[in-house]
């Protein structure tokens, strides 16, 4: 099963027609279900619900195969929190999908280190869910001591300032 998800808070049709339509075409033969927020779009070619409840989303992301999904930091941590192969589209300002551009930076960032795919288009999208049949993310690694050593340095730096 794949779960697309696209959080609550902001409609994002662009996504859910695209993953609607490649089930209609036949690019996913797999059973989909969404969770697609409020919106006036509603698919015709795969189970929805509007929202999940945090049980019932926690039971969709562990039963899934894939996981299709903006490109919301939180749905990103989550997908390799469970080792789940995610694909996601960024919303995009110039769609009026958000007030910036912050999920294409996120999601460029998160592909380059092979965590995720991603794609920038419904055009895209295609090629993608091929490639999501196959792809095996890379484990996250923790970085607390990369992270504790540039704060040290950061507060090294000032204390280097107020002594001048």
């Amino acid at each position: 099963m794949i779960f697309l998800t696209v959080g609550t808070l902001f409609p994002f049709d662009r996504l859910v027609k695209a993953v609607d339509h490649a089930v209609a075409e036949g690019l996913i033969k797999q059973k989909v279900f969404a969770q697609i927020g409020r919106t006036s779009f509603k698919p015709k070619y795969m189970q929805y619900v509007e929202v999940l409840d945090k049980g019932g989303f926690d039971e969709k992301v562990a039963g899934a195969d894939y996981l299709i999904s903006h490109a919301g930091i939180g749905n990103i941590v989550m997908a390799l929190n469970h080792n789940k192969p995610l694909l996601v589209m960024p919303r995009m300002k110039h769609f009026k999908e958000h007030v910036n551009d912050h999920q294409v930076a996120t999601a460029r960032r998160f592909e380059q280190l092979g965590h995720i795919l991603a794609a920038y288009s419904e055009e895209e999208l295609p090629d993608k869910l091929q490639q999501l049949k196959t792809f095996v993310p890379r484990r996250r690694e923790n970085q607390a001591k990369a992270v504790v050593d540039r704060i040290a340095s950061f507060l090294q730096s000032l204390t280097n300032e107020s002594v001048r």
